[in-house]
């Protein structure tokens, strides 16, 4: 069997990995219930995300089945799930009001489709690479946790907030907790059956004799249990049965009207100056929110395989062309998808290809048979998937890596939970940098190499000597004794920044004054800008 060698990127600990090549239907077995599984929880969210964003329903679905056959087969990552995602309802709500409707906001997606072809043909991808990994797992918890709270409502019969809003202050005027309460003060019975039944089934299905059985998932067991309680129920408690917004709510379209529902860009918006600002804003957060998607599911991939980041961003630079182009809302990777595919037992992009596919006949064939599911057998699927993204083992793991991982690792997971995903990432990241920052000021900048004793002493400079390493440098000198011999060897040192520079050759003045041998070796010479610069009038 041929084999690909895949390196792990600059700044992690080099690993050098054999991949068997594998074809795309070899996995078929696993992937297509799993793809059945993503369909089944994707298809509400992304008609939610649209409805929440002031856009056709029409086009969640088409961003929804772009996500999956367009991102899907150019992606390198065999897990993760795109589609519209919940970070950018705001900027899409906000850009439809600015520029006058929903196509002449088109444009902006077809240019922040470009604009991330051009990021990831600079291979600016390797940004992700430098997010702390306290702050991945941080995400991962906090998405649980607000998955936890967000589905409970839908499980206990209230659906006042559409499926897929990650937002703490909800679209109501609400908030998570407030929707919480509010559900249970009207409590359905038949929306609480169909939950639990489907909790009980997710929890025990691994451990039962069916759990063989790879073509029938638990995830597609719990949902179908769902809908067969209700039909029960329609016949037999008819005031019991869930219906109206309770259930998915799929548009009955055929293949003769589609088109009627598809909204096409209106390319005269393009002489708008706010079409070019909002497709730099989508643009760049759909790429960071890819990225850290992309950077998480790599960590839930249970073979552990690491997928090119900037291929990632080509793949969703071509994704939103087209579905800008189609009418689609804007793609990012998307986490819940991607964490439910995984806990399907995806293997491969085959997965993904098949969710869509499914939700393009579900729009032109299936409306009537899917829009009988009930919401709460849906919720009772996201719960135990937002339980294994929160799992106490992984906040268990943070406490013991210490202070500096478990303080950002909160520091995420409460504001994800308060704020929303983007804007609790961006609190993770100030957190988990200043942390990264302080370590690296607390540790030294010169290494004694010489033994004790010996008459000169000589020290070695890091391979990066930055301005981070200005305090620590001016503390070293001082603290040198006067009369001492000192050398310093920068031969291994690849980078200089000019503040670091400064303090060591600024130094052999003052060593003079302390009869201080003072020796640099390997050590660039740099002019000295003087602090204060006499004129003469």
């Amino acid at each position: 069997m041929m084999g690909t060698r895949t390196i792990d990127p600059p700044g992690a600990a080099i690993e050098v990995r054999l991949v068997a090549r594998t074809s795309l239907f070899d996995t078929w077995r696993d992937d297509v219930p799993a793809g059945i599984v993503v369909f089944l929880i994707a298809l509400p969210l992304c008609l939610g995300i649209a409805v929440a964003s002031g856009a056709p329903l029409i086009s969640g679905v088409i961003a929804g089945v772009v996500g999956g056959l367009v991102v899907g087969a150019l992606s390198g990552s065999p897990l993760m799930v795109s589609g519209p995602a919940a970070g950018l309802t705001p900027v899409v709500l906000l850009g439809i009001q600015q520029v006058g409707g929903f196509e002449r906001l088109l444009p902006a997606v077809v240019l922040a489709g470009i604009l991330q072809l051009l990021l990831g043909g600079l291979r600016a991808g390797v940004v992700a690479y430098y997010v702390p990994s306290s702050v991945i797992k941080g995400m991962l918890a906090g998405i649980g946790l607000t998955l936890i709270l967000k589905q409970l409502p839908h499980a206990l019969g209230y659906d006042g907030d559409y499926e897929g809003d990650m937002s703490f202050i909800e679209s109501s005027g609400s908030t998570t907790i407030g929707s919480l309460g509010e559900a249970l003060q009207q409590i359905q019975p038949g929306a609480v059956a169909a939950a639990l039944l489907g909790v009980s089934v997710m929890l025990w299905w691994p451990r039962s004799p069916f759990a063989r059985m790879k073509l029938l998932p638990a995830p597609m067991v719990a949902v179908g249990i769902g809908v067969a309680v209700n039909e029960v129920l329609r016949l037999v408690l008819p005031d019991f049965a869930i219906r109206g917004t309770h259930l998915v709510s799929l548009p009955t379209i055929t293949g003769g009207d589609l088109m009627q529902h598809v909204k096409l860009p209106d390319w005269s918006a393009l002489s708008s100056p706010v079409v070019w600002q909002l497709a730099l804003i989508i643009g760049l957060v759909a790429s960071l929110e890819s990225l850290l998607s992309l950077e998480a599911t790599n960590k839930l991939d249970p073979q552990r395989r690491d997928a090119p980041v900037n291929r990632e961003l080509l793949a969703q630079g071509a994704g939103n062309i087209l579905a800008g182009l189609l009418g689609g809302l804007p793609i990012t990777g998307v986490m819940i998808r991607s964490s439910a595919n995984v806990d399907a037992g995806a293997k491969s992009r085959l997965s993904a290809m098949v969710h869509a596919v499914l939700m393009l006949i579900a729009v032109v064939a299936l409306g009537f048979i899917l829009n009988r599911t009930p919401l709460a057998a849906i919720a009772s699927v996201l719960l135990v998937t937002g339980f294994r993204l929160a799992a106490p083992a992984l906040w268990a793991t943070a406490w013991r890596l210490g202070y500096s991982h478990f303080i950002p690792f909160m520091v995420t997971v409460a504001a994800i939970v308060f704020t929303d995903v983007l804007r609790g990432i961006g609190v993770g990241l100030v957190i988990g940098i200043g942390f990264i920052i302080m370590e690296h000021l607390r540790s030294p900048a010169l290494s004694r190499i010489s033994p004790p004793g010996a008459v000169l002493t000589r020290y070695a400079l890091p391979e990066q000597v930055t301005f981070l390493s200005k305090a620590s440098l001016a503390r070293a000198l001082n603290a040198m004794a006067p009369g001492s011999r000192v050398e310093i060897d920068g031969r291994r040192t690849t980078r200089f920044d000019y503040d670091a520079l400064e303090v060591l050759l600024l130094f052999r003045e003052t060593a003079k004054a302390r009869d201080i041998d003072y020796r640099l070796v390997g050590i660039p010479e740099a002019e000295l800008t003087p602090a204060h610069v006499r004129t003469i009038s």
